[in-house]
């Protein structure tokens, strides 16, 4: 069930609100968890089972490690979650591996289904476990809630990752009120506004732009299908995100902001301080600074680097092209830490800087977005510069020059020129005729298009 969804907008989301504001505060948390385990089984009901087995089986490992410190105890436990995940997320790639090692086919594939969410719940259960190990929360003995806290549907499917003790006081006592409430509702519609009418308008073109034959587009056009999908893929995740804290607020629960403007980064550094904050630093916390961080000298340091942008890219998918995508990025910060950081920091003219850094992150959602070889050949396409045979037609229409120009405004750019605006967008206290009719204007263009049965992909289901 999609956020974006006329069924989980006009139907599930209104009933859980209704429940959940009439029952006694001591059983919000229930009807907050019956609520999840239907959103989660709406698409794949076997797979709630998987979850509950994770679920239970970190309930007492918590307990257990709680009262024994042993770091083997906790090994087995992370080599389980780990073993469960790598399973259905990486068996497939491992056989090809093996058979390509030893040329010849020795394995067979499966056909595994992969569970939604489940890198995401995934790592929120490690991060608790690791927690408790580490003695810094103490083991939820309330069994109800931890179930909660990994099948919260509002951050279950695609994130933000959250850990454990930046909600633990939230599961058993949160703040409900009006500003608060009126606060969430702003932000999902500004994230289903971000998911509807940006993300899904360009996802349309830049799909028939980057699946077409090389030979059928200009050098031109692949670069316009690039920095389409480069905004498809922020509004997509950014407004999932937008939609997960805003719900989150409805239901009194406050989860940290995954996005904060990475286009306007001047390096590569800053992009990932910015870009999906939850993840990269649940891997600062949990294996980047266990590994030794940047204590151990600069070699290590480097190799580190390497590691976890090797593990990034690994979590997102189970093919080489993420694989190469995490590793790119591994090379470009340790370039940066070498010496190309000094000279952007030297470096007056700040727009070259945003250029070089944009640049490396449209050449790497191209990586991302397309299988390894595939993805080699359209970059070549981008930097010959050819004119090239044009059989798509005018994709150049000016609904994409609409949308596509709103998209570069909005991700970052007109926030930045109007800084009053933007510091309003996340003040909890804020409330205005004006913005209520703005609201109100997105969410009936937003219902218009998914009426229409428009294009509603959504990029993050497949981690």
């Amino acid at each position: 069930m999609l956020f974006s969804s006329m069924i989980f907008l006009w139907i599930f989301l209104p009933l859980i609100l209704l429940f959940y504001y009439i029952v006694p505060n001591h059983w919000k948390n229930a009807v907050l968890l019956l609520a999840s385990l239907i959103f989660y089984s709406w698409g794949e009901p076997k797979y709630v089972l998987l979850m509950i087995f994770s679920v239970t089986y970190n309930y007492f490992c918590g307990l257990l490690l709680e009262k024994h410190r042993k770091w083997f105890l906790l090994a087995v436990c992370v080599l389980v979650n780990l073993g469960v995940l790598g399973y259905f997320k990486y068996f497939n790639l491992a056989v090809r591996v093996l058979n390509m090692a030893c040329g010849q086919e020795r394995l067979g594939f499966r056909e595994i289904v992969l569970p939604l969410g489940i890198s995401f719940y995934t790592f929120q259960i490690l991060s608790y476990v690791i927690d408790v190990y580490r003695g810094e929360i103490k083991a939820q003995k309330h069994y109800g809630r931890l179930m909660l806290y990994v099948a919260f549907f509002p951050q279950l499917i695609a994130g933000p990752i959250v850990k454990y003790k930046d909600i633990e006081h939230q599961m058993g006592r949160r703040v409900h009120s009006d500003e608060k409430t009126f606060y969430g509702i702003r932000r999902f519609v500004y994230g289903l506004g971000k998911k509807v009418l940006i993300s899904n308008t360009v996802a349309y073109y830049a799909d028939l732009i980057m699946n077409a034959e090389l030979f059928q587009i200009s050098s031109g056009l692949a670069w316009m299908g690039a920095i389409l999908y480069t905004l498809q893929i922020y509004f997509d995740f950014s407004g999932y995100s937008d939609m997960a804290i805003g719900l989150g607020k409805i239901f009194g629960f406050d989860f940290q902001e995954n996005f904060r403007y990475p286009y306007l980064s001047c390096s590569i550094q800053e992009f990932w301080r910015r870009w999906h904050i939850s993840l990269s630093t649940w891997f600062k916390e949990y294996l980047y600074i266990p590994l030794g961080g940047n204590r151990r000298g600069k070699l290590r340091t480097y190799v580190n680097l390497v590691i976890v942008f090797f593990m990034t890219g690994l979590w997102h998918g189970a093919d080489f092209n993420f694989i190469f995508w995490g590793l790119y990025y591994g090379f470009f910060l340790v370039l940066e830490r070498l010496f190309l950081g000094e000279l952007l920091k030297k470096n007056r003219i700040k727009i070259l800087n945003r250029i070089y850094t944009m640049l490396v992150v449209i050449v790497g959602w191209v990586m991302f977005r397309m299988n390894f070889s595939h993805g080699i050949d359209y970059i070549l396409h981008m930097f010959r510069f050819t004119p090239g045979m044009n059989h798509l037609g005018n994709t150049f229409t000016l609904k994409i020059c609409l949308f596509g120009g709103l998209g570069i405004l909005l991700c970052g750019p007109l926030q930045r020129l109007l800084p009053k605006w933007s510091k309003k967008l996340l003040d909890e206290t804020y409330c205005s005729a004006v913005e209520m009719l703005l609201l109100l204007g997105i969410l009936f263009l937003c219902v218009v298009m998914l009426v229409s049965d428009m294009y509603n992909p959504f990029i993050y289901f497949r981690f």
